[in-house]
């Protein structure tokens, strides 16, 4: 995955929007790190992985892609705004070692409070790690992740344009 590419261009939308709405100097860390725990939450809803109560099947795939790609959307915010944007790094998609997609979900709740409480470079990467590897799981590969997220990159700037 192009992580510098994708960074750059999270990094053009996250100061297109600040700009936008006057945000500049507003400190947005904590009003994102709730914006990727409701878009976890929102993959998670779509999947049903915890719905033991329910016969429904998931949603279908192209649904749960765009909502795994919001929430790199985050997770790169975030990142941006930890300045970790310039970091070598790499991020795969990859089987976890949790047993079932419930606890992977569960993990990256975890891991992203962990996060918020550090904003430790360390703690970004797990945290990273262990969503790709919700991708694993899903059966979502790196190439559409990046075409995902390119497409609904520009979804964003289109609802921008048109006061979302």
């Amino acid at each position: 995955m192009q992580l510098k590419k994708l960074f750059h261009m999270q990094k053009a939308l996250d100061t297109h929007i600040e700009e936008k709405h006057g945000l500049q100097h507003e400190d947005l860390f904590s009003r994102k790190v709730l914006a990727l725990l409701v878009e976890v939450g929102e993959l998670a809803n779509e999947t049903r992985c915890f719905k033991f109560w329910s016969v429904k099947p998931s949603s279908p795939q192209d649904v749960i892609l765009e909502e795994f790609v919001d929430g790199i959307h985050f997770i790169l915010s975030l990142g941006i705004v930890c300045g970790f944007e310039e970091e070598e790094f790499s991020v795969d998609v990859a089987l976890p070692a949790a047993e079932t997609l419930t606890e992977q979900f569960l993990k990256v709740y975890q891991q992203t409070s962990a996060f918020q409480n550090s904003k430790s470079f360390e703690d970004f990467l797990t945290l990273f790690k262990s969503f790709m590897a919700l991708a694993g799981l899903l059966g979502i590969t790196q190439e559409e992740i990046q075409q995902a997220y390119f497409h609904k990159n520009e979804v964003n700037y289109l609802r921008q344009q048109n006061n979302y």
